[in-house]
């Protein structure tokens, strides 16, 4: 192997600490006869990443189990192009711009590479949105995903009152615009600063949670959405219409094709778009994490890892 080819990425020496993240040099992965290897040119650092950092050796065994364990090479979702592909691969081909999840996997995309099967059990990957740029896709699957699978329990009707609560987070962002393209009047709840963004994403009225809070108001809702693990049902109940439903981030999660193609629809039809705070470049992944731990952030945190076309 001391011939073999290196790459760039960032290593969890240990869990806990965002300071157990190491920039290192590291071999080059091969793709299998059944995989893809990827140039990676974006990824993200989500709340899981950094909660899966610094989790407990009972709760990664868990967490393992359903296939969300921490990685040695962390990060969960990417956009880049694929530079080579397996002789069994059938869906895609050199050249194919792709963004997806590395769900199931201990190597995930805050590399330079990756390589990943055409098909999994765990995670997902699929053709690019068009219209995004690498770091644009880069942020959808895992927030996109999360929202819509959410958001789908609640079969939310046309002109239906739906309320986000923490509608300025990579979840709320996403679900503010996909409850807005399922037809409802949208109300998002977010700190001060934040009251611009959320309108702009669609949001038909924003309520500021550090002036009052929205369950004391009188306005009812069809579907209040907590995307952020703040909020109870029992705290809700007022606010509920007859029969209205409560659903929670806190709830269990698929990854699938058809959502991933579902989102990359929405965003070529300019109903779906990335919030992005901040970007880092690869070598300041620590710094990411550790902005990420303040839980001040809104919409997204993206890796920039290769640079080149981003379209």
């Amino acid at each position: 192997m001391e011939n073999a080819e290196k790459m760039k990425a960032i290593v969890a020496t240990k869990f806990g600490s965002p300071d157990f993240l190491e920039l290192q040099e590291v071999v080059k992965p091969l793709p299998k006869v059944n995989e893809v290897l990827i140039r990676v040119y974006a990824g993200t650092v989500t709340i899981g990443d950094a909660l899966l950092q610094k989790v407990n050796l009972p709760l990664r065994l868990i967490f393992r189990l359903f296939g969300f364990g921490p990685k040695k090479i962390p990060g969960h979702e990417f956009a880049g192009e694929i530079e080579a592909v397996g002789k069994d691969i059938t869906k895609f081909k050199k050249g194919d711009q792709v963004f997806g999840t590395t769900s199931g996997f201990s190597f995930g995309g805050n590399a330079e590479y990756v390589c990943l099967p055409e098909e999994w059990s765990k995670g997902v990957m699929a053709l690019k949105p068009e219209n995004m740029s690498f770091e644009e896709a880069a942020c959808v699957p895992i927030g996109g995903m999360t929202a819509l699978h959410i958001l789908r329990k609640a079969n939310i009707q046309e002109e239906q009152d739906v309320l986000i609560y923490g509608a300025s987070g990579s979840v709320g962002t996403f679900a503010v615009q996909l409850a807005k393209a399922f037809g409802a009047n949208v109300t998002g709840v977010c700190s001060s600063k934040n009251l611009e963004l959320v309108k702009s994403l669609g949001a038909d009225r924003v309520i500021d949670y550090t002036k009052e809070d929205f369950f004391r108001r009188p306005e009812t809702y069809n579907v209040i959405f907590d995307a952020v693990r703040k909020i109870s049902k029992s705290k809700c109940k007022r606010s509920l219409k007859k029969n209205g439903i409560f659903i929670s981030v806190s709830s269990s999660v698929s990854e699938s094709l058809e959502k991933l193609n579902f989102l990359k629809q929405l965003a070529e039809s300019g109903k779906l778009k990335s919030v992005i705070d901040r970007s880092y470049p690869l070598e300041k992944t620590v710094e990411a994490h550790k902005y990420v731990d303040t839980g001040r952030k809104r919409g997204n945190v993206v890796i920039t890892i290769h640079q080149g076309s981003n379209m």
